[in-house]
């Protein structure tokens, strides 16, 4: 299963999530139910249902759909959507805490705790950049970020997605050519906290970050490459996102 921001149905919630960033909550939840009615597959399903979550009125409403959301991730079970679980269990019990219902609020407090684990992805794993670097070269942490130069990051970035890592190397700084190579992890890693749950529930685009270096051992030339318009819309956001960097 591969993340697309294209898919039809993700691009109504990305549509919705810029109707709440604007305020206009209505409008969100009129996206996020059409995706829902949209959706054809689990993973569809799963992506629309945690949106619609967020926008019920009641706290039953709300405990209904995540718990549907909670299943769907069951179904899926995938490691990008594992780790949706431990989120997706906490607020349950939040839910069945307002209901005054503590057994079932401890019961998912203790699965949220439970299912909090390492991500298991075998990879392939690639690092987007502009740097012209060679088989057996390792990528350390400690450079700056690409999004706040001011900010040195205590971990170095990579995915399980060749055109996220394609991104990457667009976003990157500088002019040279953009860069994709094949990484293998030297260490343990660990979910890229600034977007797993942030936007997306789990981690969908298999984003991850250690501290320990990655051994560059391949480079791809073949991946799909943004427009001009794209790469400008995607710098514009990054601009306009007044969150911190987890680091």
């Amino acid at each position: 299963m591969e993340f697309n921001p294209n898919n039809h149905v993700v691009k109504l919630c990305i549509q919705g999530m810029a109707m709440e960033e604007n305020g206009k909550a209505e409008e969100a939840s009129q996206l996020f139910t059409q995706a829902w009615n949209e959706a054809t597959y689990d993973f569809e399903k799963f992506i629309a249902a945690h949106y619609v979550a967020r926008h019920q009125n009641t706290v039953s409403d709300k405990l209904k759909w995540l718990e549907i959301d909670l299943q769907l991730a069951l179904n899926i079970n995938d490691d990008t959507i594992k780790s949706a679980l431990p989120s997706l269990y906490f607020n349950i019990a939040k839910c069945y805490e307002e209901l005054n219902d503590p057994d079932a609020a401890k019961k998912n407090y203790e699965l949220a705790t439970s299912s909090a684990d390492k991500p298991s992805d075998k990879g392939p794993f690639y690092h987007g950049t502009k740097a012209d670097l060679q088989i057996g070269d390792l990528l350390t942490a400690g450079g700056n970020s690409n999004y706040k130069s001011e900010v040195t990051m205590n971990h170095i970035y990579f995915t399980g997605l060749l055109n996220g890592a394609g991104l990457a190397a667009a976003l990157a700084k500088g002019n040279d050519p953009e860069r994709v190579y094949i990484v293998e992890t030297t260490g343990s890693f660990e979910n890229d906290p600034n977007v797993t749950d942030k936007k997306f529930p789990g981690n969908p685009t298999r984003s991850y970050r250690s501290q320990a270096p990655l051994k560059i051992v391949g480079e791809v030339t073949d991946w799909v490459r943004i427009t001009p318009e794209e790469l400008q819309k995607w710098r514009e956001r990054l601009a306009n996102n007044k969150g911190d960097i987890i680091n």
